[in-house]
């Protein structure tokens, strides 16, 4: 048990890196087509690491379930520990969206909806871990 305990701090340690780069990113205004990429770039480090830390932290717990990044917010949000896990889902739904958008047209609605629902959503997940820490 003491493993796992280590393992989901040092995910977040991980965590917290990318949130902290991402936040520089956001926090930047009118992005050019190269800002722009490297905010959905670190955007898409950040969301992955999100749904793994927290699994981590729900297998120290004693959840036990197949590892999946919906399910993983959606088991958290039945367990009570966040209230945002449709806002998380519809950040993996985008990154997959943009990991196939080979000529950028997703990109400005995407930047968008970062901005405005994901990050903030993000911002609480650090938040949440930075308690259990």
């Amino acid at each position: 048990m003491e493993e796992d305990n280590k393992r989901w701090k040092k995910r977040f340690e991980n965590y917290t890196s990318a949130f902290n780069k991402l936040k520089e990113a956001v926090e930047l205004n009118e992005l050019n087509e190269l800002e722009r990429n490297g905010l959905i770039q670190r955007f898409e480090f950040t969301i992955d690491l999100s749904w793994k830390v927290m699994i981590d932290f729900l297998q120290e717990k004693g959840f036990s379930f197949k590892p999946s990044p919906k399910d993983t917010f959606r088991i958290a949000q039945q367990a009570g520990y966040i209230d945002f896990a449709q806002i998380l889902i519809g950040g993996l739904d985008m990154r997959n969206e943009l990991s196939h958008d080979y000529n950028g047209t997703k990109f400005e609605t995407s930047e968008k909806f970062l901005r405005q629902e994901i990050y903030p959503a993000m911002e609480k997940l650090y938040q949440f871990f930075n308690k259990q820490f």
